[in-house]
């Protein structure tokens, strides 16, 4: 429909997460009128139909029109779901705000010239055209820093406010507690119950009175326990938001001063005043001081991170660009808890809000609990086409029945009736519950392992997981770092190490006072709080921390800085203390962070700097760094050392308003390098256990790291990640340069060697080739940050073949994280990533299973939290998806069989116009499948992870061939014993001698009712029970749905055994003991209840053989054969059949490659025009392109040519 009217459509949020296209529609009078007409004729089914599709409704009602002239707006989701969503368009009159408002269009209506509220109202009628969604656009980012410091630096007119307010809505993030009627229509409208309702009002009408009131019960307790789980989550969520929606904060108004208010009255533009501890309650961008947050909620990560105010610039690019991806330095997040200000001694610490309601950070959190996104997971689309066809079966039962009761010249209202019968028996009305138990039991283990999910759709997700990214710092290696030494320099040249072990006090020195000040640490209630790194450091000078008095004010330092002084155990100091004045916090994408700190005494300021060493000697002026400084690096970073560069620089400068103003380029700019910091960074205990478990699994691990390259392949060795005995190729690519095109090299590394001092260890840079026994999965690819930006942008064609082998990648940004977990799920893999939270948020939310290690229970950072902070979560979370994705197939594969088994059963019975009795089919439908569906899934997972994923489709040959033998079997035994009962000696027809057996079976009184019909021939009325037929096959179908649960409920290797499952052991043999009884039995009351006939005892012996062997045979073809995967591997392979997953292609074209991997060469990218391939898709290393980038669809060539 959208595709035939380009011309009435737009892209909202281009490029966005949440990226949709809207439609503009106008209702047409006549069509509404005639779907109502129709919604009349129909009993409202049409209007049932409208609810589930929205979108008919829209087409149904009204013609496609320019937005500008539509009422009604069609919204769709880009993603591959195309979800649906109609808006009414209503309109907003500013005339009715209580001040004059000028109607002249040149005149703005908002000071902000970016804001879209001068661009949207119309005038002269002050009107404004909108729609109700949860997320609008705030402060706008095209601002610059001069605009947002010029515009709102002395906040907003009360005029301006009230504009704002009407047109942004309240600063609330309201989630509604929905009352109960409407959860309850919610429910009930849901399709499957609809079906449902109309299933049990064919029963009733047809006197199945116990077995529908059973099923109404079950479906009412099922839809009282879906209510009351909605509404604690509703109630839970609403007093998770509430408070920050009812917080007093203190605002300036233009004009007026401050001004207390709530909280929801605040506006995007507004002026925040910072008072201290206080709890954000929207974002905000700081302008004027620095504070110290606590973005625990946000990150998952309790530590405090410093917060500093947007630059004066005075320049016109947007505010986010001129910070660059570090733009979150400036803002605060809301739902985070500011612990600490700093006043910039110009008045109080101020923030303009930025972002109001759903649109602020824990507003994402919010929705994306509220609204979690669709997962495009095979099972669920396999189990939809599953339902299609066993509803298809139940049509063509429909007809059949229909055809057989016409044949017989039964009345039609009673054909029908009993046509639409055989139509619900192949829906079990107990597959939406079972569906979720699997995932219910899941979930609740994990939580008993401290891992917690908002996502439990995702569980079933993580069995198939075959490839896990790990973070370094804190994730494989322990938290806190240990103190091994520092390496001063002086003269161009490094001094001796002096070693922390040895247990004496760090030399005064430019060294001393670097690790003193260059910190973000701050003093909370008397203990300093920060980044494990840096207490570390700080630790290891022996100097502590106070806050300022009036002792130190004398030297002229701000009485709201931390004061840095020696301690007791300190090296004997000139300078009494240290003060930081200004920070330039660390950022992951910069590798960074400097300070300018004032000595006690000092008339003058002092830079410190301090990052990673290839990044920090670029700030240094080339004199002062040793020439050996590579090889020293190398030394230490071969050892898995965790190795920080420390530089230093006075300034001139002699004014405190100056440092205020001082750009961070200009204050990190000719420095001078002190020397190296080095710490050790331990393995966690449970590390290498954990990455043996896996590789042993069979599951790819991959590191991603923000630390140096050299450190990340040695820590991956040493946890072996990369097994002993493998090669690491490093792959450096660099930009391409005014003449030369960009270039790849790639570099054998060489088996370590111990050096003969210190035991250091070197890389050795081998001229030879990877042996030809060691090619396939016994090398591994390491590269940077910076390596992977030019390669995606300059050798997009290569970077599969890379990835495919790729195992370390090191000093990646927070961008290129998610960037590579991207690339890797479109190699078809199932990726799982595990991160502390802090730095990998982006990469937690794209994984298919990201997995935060936090003290939190659920943050925005991933879909699962452990709350125990090692990677032994990792293994548990596989076995439980691999556990729940097991028994979701088993559930439903038994259910598909039990709804063939009764289908076939009622269909032989029709044929002679009769059916299995209330009680029968209540044995069948509440005493087993029922208690069978909610218990089979409670199987533990099976302690060991094995070498090989379970089945991840339905439509599967082994699952297919399954239901199709099993359905074979029930055939088979059915059939031959609905003819072979008729051929008994003692059989008889009792419709043709209904009233003779009748009066000889008078001990055995039926209610079955008699009458002649009107060809004159006695009969049973439709709906008829007692027969031989339906006494033989009652038990063999009985028996083939105890069997079946059995025989799918498979244990090892991903399950436990099913005796380990007591419940459902029980209920098991419980219910094929009461069979087996009920089918022996020679007791009235029994046979009068279960309206049976009497048979002689060899015939029931035959009976229960026959549903033995069905079951042995059954049982062997699903074990020896259907379960038998080196059976379905040597089939593939004499078939010639391969996985069609992009990596396992690659590896199979690899393997035949003998140019592969390259070593000891140099590629150049470039084509035959200009000299240069481009991939013009990439912008940055954070903002790479959403798009799909085809290895076929590049326009230009891409050709390589090598230098050996």
């Amino acid at each position: 429909m959208e595709e035939k009217c380009k011309d009435h459509g737009a892209l909202l949020n281009q490029g966005e997460e949440n990226e949709l296209e809207v439609f503009g529609y106008r209702t047409q009078n006549l069509r509404r009128a005639l779907c109502f007409i129709i919604s009349a004729l129909t009993c409202g089914v049409l209007l049932l139909v409208f609810y589930w599709k929205p979108q008919w409704r829209v087409w149904a009602s009204c013609i496609p029109c320019h937005l500008q002239e539509a009422d009604t707006v069609l919204l769709r989701t880009t993603d591959e779901f195309q979800r649906y969503m109609r808006k009414k368009v209503i309109s907003l009159y500013l005339r009715t705000l209580k001040f004059p408002i000028s109607k002249n269009p040149e005149e703005p209506l908002v000071a902000d010239r970016h804001s879209v509220i001068n661009q949207a109202v119309l005038k002269p009628e002050l009107k404004l055209r909108c729609i109700r969604v949860q997320k609008i656009r705030s402060l706008e980012d095209s601002n610059s820093c001069y605009d947002i410091h010029r515009t709102f630096g002395l906040g907003l007119t009360s005029e301006e406010q009230e504009v704002r307010r009407l047109v942004c809505g309240p600063n609330a993030i309201e989630v509604e507690i929905l009352p109960i009627w409407k959860l309850l229509v919610k429910q009930v409208l849901n399709p499957f119950y609809v079906f449902q309702a109309f299933t049990l009002t064919l029963w009733l009408s047809q006197g199945y009175i116990e077995y529908s009131v059973a099923i109404i019960i079950l479906s009412v307790i099922s839809i009282i326990l879906s209510v009351y789980d909605l509404r604690q989550q509703s109630v839970k969520l609403h007093s998770l938001v509430e408070e920050h929606n009812k917080v007093q904060v203190t605002v300036i108004v233009k004009g007026k001063g401050s001004q207390v208010l709530e909280s929801h009255l605040l506006v995007p533009g507004d002026i925040l005043i910072l008072p201290g501890k206080f709890s954000l309650p929207c974002d905000a961008l700081l302008i004027d001081g620095s504070c110290v947050v606590n973005e625990g909620m946000l990150t998952g990560e309790s530590i405090p991170v410093t917060k500093t105010p947007l630059p004066h610039a005075e320049k016109t690019m947007a505010w986010k660009s001129h910070s660059s991806e570090d733009y979150r330095k400036h803002v605060l997040f809301c739902g985070t808890e500011v612990i600490q200000v700093k006043p910039s001694g110009q008045g109080p610490v101020k923030a303009v809000v930025l972002q109001t309601g759903f649109n602020t950070a824990k507003g994402d959190l919010v929705r994306s609990i509220l609204y979690p996104r669709p997962l495009n997971f095979k099972l669920y689309n396999d189990a939809f086409k599953f339902i299609v066809f066993l509803a298809c079966l139940g049509v063509m039962g429909f007809f059949y029945a229909l055809g057989v009761y016409m044949h017989h010249r039964a009345p039609p209202g009673a054909s029908v009736t009993m046509a639409l019968i055989l139509l619900t028996v192949t829906v079990p009305p107990v597959l939406p519950a079972a569906l979720t138990t699997g995932i219910v039991y899941a979930q609740k283990r994990l939580k008993k392992k401290k891992i917690f999910c908002i996502s439990p759709q995702r569980i079933n997700m993580c069995g198939q997981i075959n490839l896990v990214c790990f973070d370094k710092t804190g994730t494989l290696t322990e938290d806190g770092l240990d103190l091994w030494g520092t390496v001063p320099t002086a003269g161009n040249c490094f001094q001796e190490v002096h070693s922390f072990a040895s247990g004496k006090a760090l030399p005064w020195g430019p060294l001393c006072a670097a690790m003193a000040s260059c910190h973000s640490l701050i003093l909370l209630n008397g203990t300093i709080q920060g980044d494990p790194l840096d207490v570390k450091m700080f630790e290891g000078t022996s100097w502590i921390m106070e806050d300022c008095n009036v002792d130190y004010c004398k030297f002229g330092m701000p009485d709201s800085n931390i004061i840095m002084k020696p301690g007791p155990k300190a090296s004997q100091s000139p300078v009494e203390a240290i003060t930081i004045l200004r920070q330039f916090p660390f950022s992951s994408s910069l590798q960074r962070m400097s300070v300018v700190a004032q000595l006690a005494g000092d008339d003058h300021f002092h830079v410190y700097m301090k990052g990673a060493p290839e990044m920090l000697v670029k700030f240094c002026r080339s004199e002062t760094v040793p020439r050996n400084f590579p090889q020293e690096l190398r030394s230490y970073t071969m050892q898995g050392f965790r190795v920080i560069a420390l530089a230093h620089r006075a300034l001139t400068m002699g004014k405190l308003s100056e440092v205020e103003s001082l750009a961070r380029e200009k204050a990190e700019s000719e420095l001078t390098f002190l020397g190296l910091l080095i710490m050790e960074n331990r393995l966690k205990k449970e590390t290498k256990p954990v990455l043996k478990e896996l590789s042993e699994a069979r599951i790819r691990t991959v590191m991603i790291t923000g630390d140096n390259l050299q450190t990340a392949i040695t820590v991956a060795k040493n946890s072996e990640m990369i097994p002993r005995g493998s090669r690491v190729i490093l792959v450096e690519a660099n930009e391409p340069e005014e003449f030369v095109p960009a270039s790849l090299t790639w570099q054998l590394v060489e088996k370590q060697e111990n050096g003969p001092e210190k035991n250091e260890t070197y890389i050795n840079i081998g001229n030879s080739p990877v042996p030809t026994g060691d090619r396939g999965s016994s090398y591994h690819f390491a590269m940077s940050g910076k390596s992977y930006k030019v390669i995606f942008q300059h050798f997009n064609s290569l970077l599969p073949k890379i990835l495919v082998n790729g195992t370390i990648f090191a000093r990646m940004s927070p961008g290129q994280k998610s960037s590579l977990v991207e690339e890797f799920q479109k190699l078809n893999y199932y990726v799982g990533m595990c991160g502390d939270g802090a730095n990998d948020c982006g990469a937690l939310k794209m994984a298919h299973a990201g997995i935060s290690l936090s003290e939190q229970e659920a943050s925005v950072a991933s879909p699962f939290t452990s709350k125990t902070a090692n990677i032994e979560c990792v293994p548990h979370l596989i076995k439980e998806g691999r556990a729940a994705l097991v028994s979701s197939f088993g559930v439903f594969k038994y259910l598909t069989m039990y709804g063939i088994i009764q289908f076939v059963g009622t269909s032989l019975l029709y044929w002679q116009l009769q059916l299995f009795g209330n009680y029968q089919y209540l044995m069948q439908d509440v005493a087993i499948t029922l208690m069978v569906c909610l218990t089979m899934s409670s199987t533990h997972a099976y302690p060991k992870l094995a070498p090989y994923r379970p089945a991840g489709q339905l439509l599967s040959p082994p699952l297919l061939l399954s239901v199709f033998l099993n359905t074979c079997f029930t055939c088979i035994v059915q059939i031959c014993a609905f003819f072979y009962v008729k051929q008994q000696p003692w059989y008889c027809e009792i419709y043709r001698y209904s009233e003779c057996f009748l009066d000889n079976q008078s001990n055995f009184s039926t209610n079955v009712s008699v009458e002649r019909n009107w060809t004159g021939n006695a009969t049973l009325i439709p709906g008829s029970v007692l027969s031989f037929e339906s006494t033989t096959l009652w038990p063999i179908t009985t028996i083939n749905c105890i069997t079946v649960a059995f025989i799918f409920s498979k244990g090892k290797p991903f399950r436990k055994p099913i005796y380990t499952n007591y419940i459902f052991s029980f209920l098991l043999i419980s219910a094929l003991g009461l069979t087996i009884f009920i089918l022996f039995s020679d007791f009235q009351d029994i046979y009068h209840g279960m309206e049976f006939i009497p048979t002689i005892t060899s015939w029931r012996v035959s009976i229960l053989v026959a549903a033995l062997i069905q079951f042995c045979v059954a049982f062997f073809v699903e074990d020896a054969i259907l379960q038998n995967r080196k059976l379905w591997l040597l089939i593939k392979k004499q078939l010639g059949f391969y996985s069609k997953n992009q990596y396992r292609n690659w590896q199979r074209k690899l393997a035949e490659d003998s140019t592969w991997p390259p070593t000891n060469r140099t590629d150049y990218s470039g084509d035959g025009k200009n000299g240069f391939y481009i991939n013009q898709g990439y912008e940055s290393p954070e903002q790479i392109p959403k798009e799909k980038c085809e290895l076929g669809g590049q326009t230009t060539e891409q050709h390589f040519w090598t230098i050996l």
